[in-house]
């Protein structure tokens, strides 16, 4: 099976970081930029590179930009910019079109504009870390939807040695354990029997307000 193709459009810090990531995760990388500097930078590390008005028209179609999986427009610094380039993307066919906003105001006209996902990393990141600060073992926090959450968090003492079932975590707190790090490996999908241990990692599902009392009443019991 082919490899999915992106086409990063800005290669700023978001952007370039997340095109490396792709290309690490094993897929082919298109990166574009008006900035000769830049793309000459990552040119020997993505699969293509261009220096390209990502507004001219012409130009993408050129590339044949209609026949990548994804189109990402990391474009920081220029909102209007950001729109044009989103608004091309999707009117040439791209299956799927992924934008970075820096404002609120900015986010809504892209999903306006039908952009299927817009992304917000600095706001995201400070969402994670605010859970950080005041949950020691929380490692990583993500937002399903308005009403769920899964959480990667620390087991912590007061779990050690323990079954999944004798921590009983879906009646007592109303959340799933999908997942389990381990220092011998990780296991989805965890059964009953599984034991966790001081220092795995658990990987949590469950509504907002569940989540928010497990994480609690873990670290209350920790500092007990």
């Amino acid at each position: 099976m082919k490899p999915k193709q992106f086409a990063v459009i800005g290669l700023g810090r978001f952007g370039s970081s997340l095109a490396l990531e792709l290309m690490e995760l094993g897929y082919e990388v298109l990166g574009i930029d008006r900035n000769e500097e830049v793309v000459e930078d990552m040119s020997e590390y993505l699969t293509h590179t261009v220096v390209a008005d990502a507004t001219d028209e012409e130009m993408l179609k050129s590339l044949g930009i209609r026949n990548f999986d994804c189109g990402i427009v990391a474009i920081g610094d220029d909102i209007q910019m950001s729109i044009l380039s989103a608004i091309l993307l999707k009117e040439l066919g791209v299956s799927t079109v992924v934008a970075k906003a820096i404002s609120v105001l900015h986010g809504r006209a892209l999903q306006k504009l039908g952009v299927d996902r817009v992304i917000f990393p600095e706001r995201d990141m400070g969402i994670r870390v605010a859970h950080q600060l005041v949950t020691p073992n929380l490692l990583d926090y993500i937002e399903l939807s308005k009403d769920y959450l899964i959480v990667e968090m620390t087991v912590t003492d007061c779990m050690d040695g323990k079954t999944l079932s004798e921590l009983n975590t879906r009646v007592r707190y109303g959340v799933t354990v999908v997942a389990l790090n381990k220092r011998s490996g990780i296991i989805v999908a965890p059964t009953a029997m599984d034991v966790v241990n001081a220092g795995d990692v658990m990987v949590v599902i469950g509504s907002n307000d569940n989540v928010e009392r497990f994480e609690t009443e873990v670290v209350n019991l920790q500092q007990k």
